[in-house]
């Protein structure tokens, strides 16, 4: 899809990188989705206080309430990665929101972001089933029978290769279809605030992506964690 206006590839454009600005857009507000998320947490943990601020209770309530929640699927075992699922849940969810300012492009909206999200969970689940299994950990593809391990090991390998696919063009479609959706909207009726509407809507549904990403991988990695029945 074609965007009259980014600010950020005019940006690179005025230092001579325009040509690989407008080629890759969603790399060039990936690495401004970084850079908001590093400032945001940079700025947060120095003014970190004794007695909290409202932002500070409101920001700790949050990542406990995100903990917990992943706690109560992983158990106490999985606090460890809670930081790799928290950070992708705040990268998908401010990818998306950004979408929303007019010259930003939502990285989440192009297949080869949400593909390297999905390819993050999917390595690091089977990270986690070698270190909790070892060797063992191939028993989760064999099946409780063994006469019929050879077509459920084929089953379960289509099976997470499809995890990729799930998580990535779910993503990708949701957020495409947005941002056609406004593009729409702003070249027929822009002039009288009809992209509004959905504009509102579109916070609500950054969230739930970035909670549907955000669960899917806990899900996953606690799948990694259990015994092979």
């Amino acid at each position: 899809m074609e965007h009259p206006f980014l600010f950020f590839t005019k940006l690179f454009e005025m230092v001579g990188l325009g040509h690989f600005a407008n080629a890759y857009p969603w790399v060039i507000y990936s690495w401004v989705v970084m850079a908001l998320l590093i400032g945001i947490g940079y700025l947060s943990a120095k003014s970190v206080q004794l007695v909290p601020t409202k932002a500070q209770n409101f920001f700790e309530l949050a990542i406990s309430g995100m903990e917990e929640f992943m706690v109560d699927i992983t158990g106490d075992e999985g606090r460890w990665f809670f930081p790799l699922v928290a950070t992708i849940f705040f990268y998908v969810f401010i990818g998306n929101l950004i979408g929303l300012i007019p010259g930003f492009f939502p990285p989440t909206a192009n297949l080869n972001t949400t593909a390297s999200c999905a390819l993050v969970v999917f390595v690091f689940t089977h990270y986690i089933g070698i270190k909790y299994h070892g060797a063992k950990y191939v028993k989760h593809f064999l099946g409780p029978v063994w006469w019929m391990a050879p077509l459920i090991f084929v089953i379960e390998i289509i099976g997470h290769f499809a995890r990729i696919l799930s998580l990535s063009f779910r993503l990708f479609g949701n957020m495409m279809g947005h941002e056609i959706v406004l593009a729409i909207l702003f070249g027929l009726a822009g002039a009288f605030f009809a992209p509004l509407p959905i504009m509102a809507l579109g916070i609500f549904v950054s969230f739930v992506q970035g909670f549907v990403f955000f669960l899917l991988s806990i899900i996953y990695f606690a799948g990694a964690m259990e015994h092979a029945h």
